[in-house]
């Protein structure tokens, strides 16, 4: 340790830490050199310097504490994010570099142990001198006994020497080569980060990735249960429309019976009664089975309800203001006459149902029951001022109907007018639906023909008029052609008006 022992430690004391830490190792030397004495020693032979030895030993100490540790900066906050972020990386590396920092704790130990060694050896040598002093001192006499003696000392001295020089330069060796290792260790540390930061972004893609296939996979149940609940609703109200249904049927045909029945009594009931409460006659004559159908629900079914009708019938209303004495020929249920008894228009029907008259009377309609060929014929000359027969024609055979026309002409006034509402033969819709559903109708009857009949029987101002549009009951009808719609496809009932010239 000659001629480094005053030296003072490398570090600066800038640092309040680093003057503690010079102190400490001026405090280590000074109790090293009280136990093991310098310079040289008995025969002038100087003791090896262990001083570098020392010095890398500190160095490399160094240097493995400052491992894990972050350089300080300038405070700011750019410098505390970024010395976060390297404590950060140094925590999470401390497991990669552990084994590194116990193999350098373990070079730095073996160092200290060979430190210890030459320690050893240089209070062996010292106590060597002493002895050799001694000896030298007592044996004076033998002073060539004596250098024999030291002569194998000095030798082992050299040799010790040598082996002094040779682990100095082992320890340099082993400084460069830590210099090359501490390269090559921040080279790897470099890799190890991307390394890690790209393994950290790979699993959090695959996390994503999962996240994204779970939630899909998630929806795709959600959504199969809920078209399946859906399915399952869809059937069970069927199921329950299904039966709402057939009960609604079942109650209804029940209910309809029930109606059916009560009308039925009613209406013999009235039909059997004079309105002074005396029975009638009830006429035998009639088309086989036919006379026994309920012919007044039957109009109500397929014919419609008395307010549609009246509704319907409205416009004669108006025709037939300012005439008296009209006729209704087939009065049925009355609603032409209703509409002619509220215009205070005098009016008088007739019907071969004893039902459709009784219902007239109870209404306080002016009604009786006749064949209106008789009744006509009966009527004197010029006696009628109008004549209406709604849906009545299609029921006469057709040789009958030119008849009807004369009748008319001969009982009605001078200019009396004589209307004939019938179903349109135009409109082929109406033997689709209408037209047949009566087992009672004949033919029926062009307005043509209808018009040729009147003029041959002294009819003029003859006007016909097409009444509701197929469209409005058949709305499919709206698809063809206006043109062709038009043609063939019009109206569903016609009413002709005729005025009687001459005297």
């Amino acid at each position: 340790m000659q001629g480094r022992v005053n030296e003072k430690p490398d570090i600066e004391t800038s640092d309040p830490k680093a003057e503690q830490l010079a102190a400490m190792v001026e405090e280590i030397r000074a109790r090293v050199r009280a136990q093991h004495p310098t310079g040289p020693v008995a025969g002038g032979i100087a003791l090896p310097d262990l001083m570098p030895l020392l010095h890398a030993r500190d160095a490399a100490e160094a240097k493995v504490a400052a491992i894990g540790t972050v350089n300080p900066r300038p405070p700011g906050l750019i410098n505390s994010t970024a010395q976060f972020f390297k404590k950060l990386i140094g925590r999470a590396l401390d497991w990669h570099v552990r084994e590194q920092v116990e193999f350098n704790r373990a070079a730095i130990s073996a160092i200290q142990a060979t430190l210890d060694l030459f320690d050893e050896n240089k209070t062996a040598l010292a106590a060597l001198a002493a002895r050799i002093d001694a000896v030298a001192g007592n044996l004076a006499n033998d002073d060539q006994l004596i250098r024999d003696s030291l002569h194998p000392i000095r030798e082992q001295l050299a040799s010790i020497r040598q082996n002094m020089a040779g682990v100095t330069q082992e320890f340099g060796d082993t400084r460069s080569h830590w210099n090359q290792w501490r390269q090559a260790w921040e080279q790897k540390l470099s890799a190890n980060e991307i390394h890690f930061l790209r393994s950290v972004s790979e699993l959090q893609g695959a996390f994503q990735h999962r996240v994204t296939l779970l939630e899909q996979e998630y929806r795709e149940t959600a959504k199969l249960q809920h078209a399946n609940f859906e399915a399952a609703l869809v059937r069970a109200g069927e199921d329950i429309h299904k039966r709402f249904w057939a009960d609604l049927d079942r109650i209804r045909t029940e209910y309809e019976t029930i109606i059916h029945s009560e009308l039925r009594l009613m209406r013999q009931k009235s039909a059997l009664l004079r309105p002074n409460g005396e029975p009638a006659k009830t006429s035998t004559a009639g088309n086989g089975d036919f006379a026994r159908l309920d012919w007044l629900k039957f109009a109500e079914k397929f014919r419609g309800r008395e307010e549609y009708i009246k509704e319907r019938q409205r416009m004669y209303a108006d025709r037939y203001k300012g005439s008296e004495g009209v006729l209704d020929i087939g009065c049925g249920r009355g609603e032409m006459l209703e509409i002619l008894r509220d215009a205070g228009i005098a009016a008088r029907g007739i019907d071969l149902s004893d039902e459709s008259v009784a219902m007239c009377r109870g209404k306080g309609l002016d009604a009786e029951k006749a064949d209106l060929f008789e009744y006509l014929d009966a009527q004197p000359q010029t006696s009628l001022g109008g004549i209406v027969c709604s849906q009545v024609v299609e029921h006469l055979r057709p040789e009958r109907l030119p008849e009807l026309v004369r009748l008319a002409h001969e009982k009605l006034r001078r200019d009396g007018l004589l209307a004939i509402e019938t179903p349109n033969p135009e409109c082929l819709a109406i033997f689709a639906t209408h037209f047949y559903l009566d087992p009672t109708h004949t033919r029926p009857v062009p307005p043509q023909l209808m018009a040729f009949y009147l003029e041959e029987a002294g009819f003029g101002r003859i006007e016909t008029e097409r009444l509701y549009p197929a469209v409005e009951t058949m709305p499919s009808l709206a698809s063809l052609p206006e043109d062709f719609r038009r043609d063939f496809f019009g109206s569903l009932d016609y009413a002709i008006f005729a005025r009687r010239l001459g005297e």
